[in-house]
């Protein structure tokens, strides 16, 4: 699917980017200095969506990679970011509110100790393996939603008994499915 580039992608990423170099410097909350490929990464994923989601979450958000480039495109879907780590969902919480990101919820908790609802698209980037993923996201999916997985090279395990497509990218493996009731 095709999604199109806003027109003020790029200065909101400069903005992000600012606003992550403040907060890197007092709390350590990723170790890359080149923004750019992360951003590449990130919005890349989406080429292999086939849906055009209105409800998305990401698990374990971290930094905000891919959701928040993720969802400075997709600007009509709600995006619902799950990281339980304080320092982390603080940072996020600031990114949003500077950047405006009026369809972005952040909830500074685990995705299995909150209220369950369905999304039409799940994200993480790297966080666990898959099947430990699903069973903490059950809820919010259905046979419907599409699951994006930012992998690196050791996902072939992950996905035994998933009808998953897996789209390589230098070491990058997007993995794509869709959930089950």
């Amino acid at each position: 699917m095709k999604f199109d580039i806003p027109d003020d992608f790029n200065e909101k990423v400069l903005e992000f980017d600012e606003i992550l170099k403040k907060f890197n410097a007092i709390h350590n909350l990723t170790n890359y200095d080149n923004l750019n490929p992360i951003v590449k990464d990130s919005i890349n994923g989406l080429k292999y969506i086939t849906n055009t989601p209105t409800i998305a979450i990401d698990i374990g958000s971290g930094a905000g990679f891919p959701a928040i480039f993720l969802a400075m495109i997709l600007k009509d879907c709600k995006w619902h970011l799950f990281e339980p780590i304080y320092k982390k969902s603080s940072f996020l919480t600031y990114a949003k509110l500077n950047l405006n990101l009026k369809n972005v919820t952040i909830h500074s908790s685990k995705i299995e100790d909150e209220k369950s609802f369905r999304a039409d698209l799940i994200t993480s980037r790297a966080l666990m393996h898959t099947k430990r993923l699903l069973e903490i996201c059950q809820g919010y999916y259905d046979e419907n939603t599409e699951f994006l997985l930012y992998k690196g090279s050791s996902y072939q395990s992950e996905i035994e008994g998933l009808s998953a497509k897996v789209f390589n990218h230098k070491t990058r493996n997007y993995i794509l499915f869709k959930g089950v009731n």
